[in-house]
């Protein structure tokens, strides 16, 4: 199992690296310790970065078990968006709205290194959203409309966190 980092470790904020050697002991380990750490952790998604781990993968809850998602790119997003609540594993206790669009396109590489395309929409949109926001170094608190909960605690962390992790 994997430890899961909280903000403001600095390794949030960066961008992740693409996975080349997809098919390598080590990748294969790791991708299998990430879904185990997702679903332990009752989690919706997790990238990689969130357990201290520069490569561009997520792992996200599906009805038929763990998804793994390597080099995601997202290249349509609908119009159409929807305001919901999130929160986020690295910051425990805070949840907030955030506007996404209901729709998206993407193209992405699974733990065989099969090159794949997905449709979704809902939740498995959203949360697809949130994890390739992660590997791109961008957090949800950067996106909340309204905090729900735990506003106070984010501050505190900012106000805490050196100038390269805000």
């Amino acid at each position: 199992m994997l430890e899961i980092v909280k903000y403001p470790i600095k390794i949030l904020r960066q961008r992740s690296q693409k996975v080349l050697n997809i098919l390598s002991p080590q990748v294969q380990t790791f991708i299998k310790d990430l879904k185990e750490t997702m679903v332990a952790a009752e989690g919706l998604g997790l990238a990689a970065n969130q357990v201290d781990q520069a490569w561009r993968i997520l792992a996200v809850s599906h009805k038929d078990g763990p998804k793994v998602f390597i080099n995601p790119f997202i290249f349509w997003k609908s119009f159409k968006k929807s305001l919901l609540e999130e929160g986020c594993l690295s910051f425990p206790g805070v949840f907030g709205l955030v506007r996404r669009p209901k729709k998206i396109w993407l193209f992405y590489r699974a733990d065989s290194g099969r090159l794949r395309f997905l449709r979704t929409d809902g939740l498995m949109a959203r949360v697809l959203q949130h994890e390739v926001d992660h590997i791109r170094g961008v957090l949800f608190i950067d996106k909340i409309f309204k905090y729900t909960k735990g506003e106070n605690l984010v501050r505190e962390w900012i106000k805490n966190a050196k100038d390269d992790e805000r």
